[in-house]
């Protein structure tokens, strides 16, 4: 048998290479065929003969361009629409009409190929239940004793009724929970129809939702056919914890864990044929950063995983495909322990909470692994929403070095006996596949799902959203490339050329720590997550957003009342240009209305990345005091930038602090209030901010494609008291720092 299966898996492997190649051929102009003149007749007549060479025609990428627009608007052109084309294009009318009929069969060729799939795949499913059916009939369970059943027991009728009983029964606790959404109460509380004690009839039977029989015929239903590695490994069957789940409370947990596994495996279904299918299901997005999905093909192909989608609610999905620096185990564990993963992506995560594992790998890996976490997502902008979302993160291992991390939300399961407030998002089947290469990096491919209410957000940031740049995949992709870079740089023993050899390594993790520190509570202070914020001014518009919170002096922070004051402006500036301004040092005193210093002096850089805008600095001034004395202020600046937007952060620190810090003691202690600036491409023309091969537009022409929002946010102590209260002059001040910050931006740029 494991002979037949090696062959089997082979066979699989070298169908999905021939597939591959004929993809490929398939990519190439669909217009390479025979150039000459004559009739199809004349065409057939010449590939017969054998003592004349084939000429191949290669079209041009523009040529191939524009004949897939026209495919798009018109897939059969007629006689007149081929000619003008063919002029247009200087190509003869055979060619023309030769490239429509190969472009059609290709689609079709495709399509074909996941319907098989699909079909495929559902063959799979019915026979692995009927060898589970099979195998629960060879042991029954006595449901008296709970022992092994002996022989002769249990007649056929009986054995189908209690399979029909079990399905019965897990229909029943679908309607009781729809029932305590419906009516806000139990359905317990209505008259039975049912006898007492029949509720409780003991069915130990493992066939059905309720046993193992479901969990493995949905688990093979995974698609076998993933081109990444020799084959698939059989996964070990996560064992579920028999303790009950947090939060949970009010519901059957046996049942709600069954529906909860039964969610996960089939996002993980639907993750890994997304990540599979191309064609027709996947196009190019414009920024050529991407994929976006075909929602009307993905409507057609997969049916509803968490229900339908609400009547006010915006689609949104994207796959971006990249190489990162970190092997696929270490990923794995990054993305599964909440810790890691939110320092890891920071500037889009802002909190997470209420995580209860649900089940766990019987080896104690990750494997099967399977958590119910609560997160906010964020755009480091006071006009974008802050995204609330509770689902479900499920890992599993398809094969050696091959490893699929799936979300999906739980809206459609409802928790305790109070009805489910609506949020502002849903999470569909969304995460990554993540394969191991030879040099010990991974190749991961990402696909972010979501829907969600857009008329939450503002007009500014929407055409941002829909590009995939603000909550998308290459957004995702972007930071884990990022902060895996920036890890083995500062990790590394060696300096690089462009940095000081003021501190040693050791130091360098410190202020790294504490410049990723500045950075998250920068994103806090203007999303209002992490912290417990009080908002004082809502901000629409161009307006600037308040809130407040107290601290009783926590490691880090200051004791007292703190003001967050946020805006967000249109410039008719490139995003590149803008940020290499603000990061600039010797620019300053041009905008920073706080500060008084003579010029900075940078005595500490630490490069981050290969990207010259991925950076550290200390920067030392002198100032001069109220009393004529010279003091020195240091101010460390944290930069970070990808095609998804950048941030400039910085704040005042300590003197005797930061010592302590160079040298490689601990940054935690250090006491800050920082500010900064986060700016993101205006996506609002076709060129999403960036040119055609994806990289950042460099020069500024005015147009509004070339714009950028810029979002300043300052963090100031308005009260040494924790508690003290907010005064009015404190209000006016701190809209007096944002107003005179952004009108000397303005000025600079001459864009008043």
């Amino acid at each position: 048998m494991e002979g037949a299966s090696d062959m089997s898996l082979l066979a699989e492997n070298f169908g999905a290479v021939a597939m591959g190649r004929s993809d490929e051929n398939d990519s190439r102009s669909p217009s390479d065929h025979l150039d000459g003149g004559g009739s199809g007749d004349d065409m057939e007549a010449h590939v017969g003969s054998s003592s004349r060479k084939k000429k191949y025609h290669r079209h041009t990428p523009y040529q191939i361009q524009e004949l897939e627009a026209c495919f798009k608007e018109n897939p059969h052109p007629d006689e007149k629409a081929r000619l003008e084309l063919g002029k247009r294009l200087s190509l003869e009318t055979r060619q023309v009409k030769f490239w429509f009929q190969n472009r059609r069969t290709q689609m079709k060729t495709q399509l074909e190929r996941h319907e098989n799939s699909m079909l495929k795949q559902e063959n799979d499913k019915l026979r692995l239940e009927n060898m589970a059916m099979k195998e629960a009939m060879r042991g029954p369970t006595c449901h008296q004793c709970g022992g092994q059943a002996i022989l002769g027991e249990i007649h056929m009728e009986e054995h189908h009724l209690k399979i029909e009983n079990a399905r019965l029964r897990d229909e029943y606790n679908r309607i009781c929970l729809m029932a305590n959404k419906v009516l806000g109460r139990p359905l317990s509380s209505f008259p039975s129809p049912m006898p007492a004690g029949m509720g409780n009839f003991g069915l130990e039977l493992a066939v059905g939702r309720n046993g193992f029989g479901a969990m493995n015929s949905v688990d093979a239903a995974l698609p076998m056919g993933l081109d990444f590695g020799n084959g698939i490994s059989s996964a070990t069957i996560p064992v579920i914890s028999p303790r009950p789940i947090p939060n949970m409370t009010g519901i059957d947990v046996s049942f709600d864990k069954t529906v909860l596994m039964e969610l996960a495996f089939a996002a993980m279904n639907e993750l890994v044929k997304l990540a599979e299918i191309s064609g027709p299901l996947w196009f190019r997005s414009l920024d050529g950063n991407g994929e976006e999905l075909n929602l009307e093909e993905y409507a057609r192909s997969f049916p509803p995983c968490i229900g339908m989608k609400p009547a006010n609610f915006t689609a949104e999905a994207t796959k971006a495909t990249g190489t990162v620096m970190i092997n696929s185990l270490a990923l794995v564990e990054t993305l599964m322990d909440t810790s890691q993963w939110v320092d890891t992506f920071s500037s889009i995560v802002g909190r997470t909470s209420s995580m209860n594992l649900i089940s766990s790998s019987s080896g104690g890996g990750r494997n099967g692994n399977l958590q119910l976490i609560q997160a906010e997502f964020q755009v480091v902008s006071a006009l974008v929403p802050v995204r609330q979302v509770k689902f479900l993160r499920f890992c599993k291992q398809h094969a050696e070095g091959v490893w699929a991390v799936v979300d999906v939300s739980v809206d459609a399961i409802q928790e305790g006996s109070q009805p489910r407030e609506a949020g502002n998002c849903r999470r569909l089947p969304s995460g990554c596949i993540v394969q191991d290469l030879s040099n010990g990096y991974s190749k991961v491919i990402w696909i972010e799902h979501m829907e969600y209410d857009e008329s939450t957000i503002h007009n500014y940031y929407r055409a941002f959203i829909k590009s995939g740049l603000g909550f998308g995949a290459q957004r995702w992709i972007a930071a884990l490339q990022r902060q895996c870079e920036c890890l083995a740089i500062i990790m590394s023993s060696t300096v690089s050329s462009g940095d000081n050899a003021v501190v040693g390594p050791s130091g360098r993790r410190s202020i790294a720590m504490l410049a990723r520190r500045v950075t998250c509570n920068f994103c806090a202070g203007v999303c209002g997550t992490f912290y417990k914020w009080e908002p004082i001014q809502s901000g629409s518009g161009e307006e600037t957003k308040l809130m407040m919170r107290k601290s009783v002096g926590e490691l880090g922070e200051p004791s007292g009342v703190m003001l967050s004051a946020t805006r967000t402006i249109w410039l008719p500036i490139t995003h590149q240009r803008l940020f290499d301004f603000l990061r600039n040092a010797q620019t300053r005193r041009q905008w920073d209305v706080l500060f008084h210093g003579d010029a900075m002096h940078e005595i500490v850089h630490i490069a981050k990345g290969q990207d010259l805008g991925n950076s550290i600095s200390l920067y030392r001034t002198n100032v001069t005091g109220s009393d004529g004395n010279q003091s020195s202020m240091l101010y460390l600046q944290d930069s970070c930038t990808d095609v998804s937007g950048s941030i400039v952060s910085y704040a005042a620190v300590d003197t005797a602090q930061m010592n302590v810090v160079m040298s490689g003691g601990d940054s935690s202690c250090v006491t800050f209030l920082p500010s900064g600036f986060a700016i993101v491409p205006d996506c609002f023309g076709n060129s999403n901010g960036v040119t055609s091969n994806g990289m950042l537009e460099k020069e500024d022409n005015g147009g509004r494609n070339n714009g950028s929002f810029l979002t300043v946010g300052y963090q100031i102590l308005v009260n040494n008291l924790p508690g003290g209260n907010l005064t009015m002059e404190s209000v006016n001040t701190i809209n007096s720092f944002v107003s005179r910050t952004l009108g000397g931006i303005k000025t600079i740029f001459q864009c008043n």
